[in-house]
């Protein structure tokens, strides 16, 4: 089994990947984990010159110097010595096949994907050699390790500094980011009937509000009682068409205001015209909560 599951080569100052291992892995956490390596690979310059982050079973250990660094994803029970060995060969291979010139100069990703053949070379042999001949450098990295540990990154703080470094203030993806399923013949009628319903609110709401202000302002409890349903059925609109953040939470707290004012208009409205409201409440949540995310396609390229 490969202990050592992708490695790259970026430039440090911007992130800019210049080679990769063309390795297609469709594990749902190496795919999670290839999407933080990217962000924590864009703030490089605020980290040491070595770190590691962990990720579920898997980490990610980076070794940056100078204008480059090789960063890798390794199964979390590799020997985190062998895996900066690793990376350490890796950067030597890499500066003496190409020089600073040229790492500047590039201006595109993987301007040097050919050096994947070399990264599939030195990986395949800390996967499946006992590197014997690599013991005096191991244990030169091991004392550098002991005396100069690896930072430990948290990866949620490199993927806030990421949305930083690149005009976002999120430190999950924004949530227009995330494509809703395709609306349904009932989400359609669901909407109709919550407008139909926000109107008629607005509309009884407006009628009440002259009357109580012409006579005795009694009536003020009724005239919210309108409008809180009728802001309450447009944001239950809004909630089915978007996607938002705890949608849960935010649908039952919409649903049992516009049942409470309902209630609490009983008499204005009779029993038949309350139920109607609260059913078209029931089935706007009901189709809120079953429009799911659109899952995204996997990036399976290097």
């Amino acid at each position: 089994m490969s202990m050592i599951l992708f490695a790259c080569v970026v430039r440090v100052r911007d992130g800019l990947p210049l080679s990769a291992s063309t390795d297609f892995h469709l594990d749902q956490d190496f795919l999670e984990c290839r999407k933080r390596l990217k962000a924590l690979s864009s703030v490089l310059t605020r980290y040491p010159q070595r770190g590691t982050a962990r990720e579920r079973d898997l980490s990610i250990h980076f070794h940056s110097s100078g204008e480059v660094a090789c960063m890798g994803i390794c199964a979390s029970s590799y020997p985190a010595v062998m895996a900066f060995c690793f990376l350490e060969e890796l950067q030597w291979e890499f500066a003496t096949a190409y020089d600073a010139m040229s790492v500047g100069l590039a201006s595109r990703p993987y301007a040097f994907l050919e050096f994947d053949n070399i990264i599939q070379k030195v990986k395949s042999r800390f996967n499946y050699a006992n590197c014997a001949p690599m013991k005096v450098n191991l244990e030169k990295i091991q004392e550098e390790l002991q005396s100069h540990p690896p930072m430990q990154v948290k990866l949620e703080e490199a993927e806030l500094m990421n949305g930083v470094v690149n005009g976002h203030a999120e430190l999950l993806e924004p949530a227009s980011a995330h494509r809703m399923q395709p609306v349904s013949a009932a989400g359609i009628l669901s909407l109709v009937l919550n407008i139909m319903c926000g109107a008629l609110n607005l509309i009884r709401g407006v009628h009440l509000a002259e009357y109580s202000f012409q006579e005795d302002h009694k009536g003020i409890g009724n005239v919210i009682a309108f409008l809180v349903p009728f802001v309450a059925c447009f944001l239950l609109c809004y909630l089915y068409l978007f996607y938002s953040s705890a949608r849960r939470v935010k649908v039952f707290v919409l649903f049992v205001t516009i049942c409470v004012c309902n209630i609490y208009l009983y008499g204005l409205r009779n029993i038949w015209q309350i139920l109607f409201h609260i059913g078209v409440a029931s089935l706007s949540a009901h189709q809120i909560l079953t429009r799911q995310v659109m899952e995204k396609q996997p990036d399976c390229g290097v």
